[in-house]
């Protein structure tokens, strides 16, 4: 290879180590932080499920619990409460004050006349991911008779609050005679019911699930521990292939409700898919041993890892096989943006190899993978004590 483009690997290589490099300094500040303030720098998503056979309706409301509490300007006695008894009692404590703030963010009309909330029993606690959730439940009396239009609408966690941005409500509805899903931001906040068409659902969730992957680190990191590992395009499309088909499977399925395995067993096992992979590169195997166990594992890890991307949605209620829309234009989501970091990484990868450092580049690359993915797996399992 020509000095100039040895040179220009070595530095590309210089460059993508000290990504990865930064990327474990900040898991780690990340995770010396109170935990309310690390999941407060970036964002939240709200859940609503919205039901009815007529004018009346009822709306379930998965809340971030702290946040929630912040957001309803509470005491930190409110917000910092870890155990879900003490969260379960702050709620009742604080009941009026966290219907106030719910109902002045999240809002039903029938034939643009506003609908009037009523909480239908006490708030719940529930864990998403590790993360508490209060549960709001809100029936909502509506005037009129006959055949209307509903109209949803959301505020809930603004940026002008300042604890996150970007929040998103995940809207699933079955009114008016139409079952279906959408996504309410700060510049598309209120959804018709029967107005939004297909491809503008199509595009929310396309966009929903783009997003998904590129802020999930650890699904990243076990894309670049493939790509670190393959040697050919064609051993490129292959694994990528079978990480497509296998994580689309239990994505699906988890989705719908078909299947369904806790958090608390997913998350560590995602963990422990990189640490293989990515110390199967560190061991450096040879190309046809490897080949031999990359295809089934790859394909085992990708079922965990469906059920990972299954999580963001939490689409589980009885009726989903009508949400089925959005749940493949999420996924689609998943698999371009996969498509284009492959396009991106591999090229440049295949540059690194060429030059006399490919091995310390592996080794460079692969043992922060390692380390973060260590350090999640450890996170994420639940001590029994």
């Amino acid at each position: 290879m020509p000095r100039r483009h040895r040179l220009s690997a070595l530095v590309l290589a210089h460059v993508l180590v000290g990504l990865l490099a930064g990327v474990f300094v900040g898991v780690l500040v990340d995770a010396a932080r109170p935990a309310p303030a690390a999941a407060h720098d970036a964002t939240t998503k709200a859940h609503a499920t919205v039901t009815g056979t007529g004018p009346d309706v009822r709306a379930v409301l998965d809340l971030e619990y702290d946040l929630l509490m912040k957001s309803a300007w509470l005491y930190a006695e409110a917000y910092d409460a870890k155990e879900r008894t003490e969260q379960l009692r702050q709620l009742k404590i604080n009941h009026d004050a966290v219907i106030d703030y719910v109902t002045r963010r999240f809002a039903v009309t029938y034939d643009d006349a506003p609908c009037t909330p009523t909480p239908a029993g006490d708030a719940d606690v529930r864990e998403r991911a590790k993360v508490a959730f209060a549960v709001v439940t809100l029936d909502y009396d509506c005037a009129g008779e006959g055949p209307g239009q509903h109209a949803i609408s959301s505020a809930l966690f603004p940026d002008a609050e300042s604890f996150v941005h970007s929040t998103e409500t995940l809207v699933g509805y079955r009114l008016d005679g139409t079952t279906g899903s959408a996504v309410l931001t700060a510049a598309s906040p209120t959804l018709r019911i029967g107005e939004r068409r297909a491809a503008h659902q199509v595009g929310e969730f396309f966009l929903l699930g783009a997003e998904h992957l590129l802020s999930g680190l650890d699904h990243i990191f076990f894309l670049l521990a493939l790509l670190i590992g393959a040697r050919r395009l064609r051993d490129v499309i292959v694994t990528a292939s079978a990480f497509t088909v296998a994580h689309s499977i239990t994505f699906l399925l988890a989705a719908m409700g078909v299947v369904d395995v806790p958090a608390a067993i997913v998350e560590p096992v995602i963990a422990v898919s990189i640490i293989v992979v990515a110390v199967a590169n560190l061991l450096g195997r040879g190309e046809e041993r490897a080949g031999r166990w990359r295809l089934p594992v790859v394909f085992a890890f990708g079922l965990v890892h469906g059920l990972g991307f299954a999580s963001a949605l939490d689409i589980d209620e009885s009726g989903s096989w009508g949400l089925l829309l959005s749940l493949l234009s999420f996924n689609v989501g998943i698999e371009v943006t996969q498509l284009v970091i492959i396009a991106v990484l591999f090229p440049l990868l295949t540059l690194l190899r060429r030059t006399s450092a490919a091995r310390w580049v592996t080794v460079a690359m692969s043992a922060p993978i390692v380390a973060v993915s260590l350090y999640w797996c450890v996170d994420r399992v639940t001590l029994p004590f």
